[in-house]
């Protein structure tokens, strides 16, 4: 994430803002009892009403991994075990999962990353967010199944000064295309 340039912060608005430092606070299971919204923010840009520019991660399809932690497969896959990550940037961790993810013991991914705990306000940082979803297959499925996707949204917040709408022509019903059905 460089919002603004490469010195941004992670936020995990609550009731009242949290600013997070260790990069510990920053690996989140979103949970529907716990609403909270997360932001990306440049602390050094502000809107002319004081409020840091960034973006809100707006979480959409996820699932838990449902595997033992000490199972091999989960310990490669270890970035499952949470929804949201935050790590300062470092060139050699790309890869959540480790560069050979299918060969690897756990030792190089982005849980280990976090164990560091290091800091994460006002530096170059990456933002991890984990898609998933659990498939419990059924007749439909034969013999093809149908597609499923996954995604979140990046928001812009604080980013203008007002609501950009605003500045928008009006729209009236002569402007308004209606296609008509055509009958030969």
């Amino acid at each position: 994430m460089d919002v603004d340039n490469s010195n941004n912060s992670f936020v995990k608005v609550e009731l009242v803002r949290e600013e997070t430092a260790p990069e510990k606070e920053a690996q989140i299971r979103l949970s529907l009892y716990e609403p909270a919204e997360f932001h990306i923010i440049n602390p050094t840009k502000k809107t002319r009403v004081g409020n840091p520019v960034g973006y809100k991660v707006v979480p959409a399809a996820n699932a838990a991994s449902l595997l033992d932690p000490a199972d091999p497969p989960q310990m490669r896959a270890a970035f499952t075990n949470y929804q949201i990550w935050v790590t300062p940037y470092n060139q050699s961790e790309l890869w959540a999962g480790g560069l050979f993810t299918w060969q690897s013991r756990g030792h190089d991914t982005l849980a280990v990353w976090s164990e560091r705990n290091r800091e994460i306000e006002n530096k170059d940082i990456v933002l991890w967010y984990t898609l998933g979803f659990h498939h419990i297959p059924c007749q439909e499925d034969f013999p093809v199944m149908p597609t499923v996707s996954a995604s979140f949204d990046l928001k812009p917040i604080n980013f203008s000064e007002a609501n950009p709408i605003l500045k928008a022509a009006p729209n009236f019903y002569k402007d308004i295309h209606v296609l008509q059905a055509s009958y030969t």
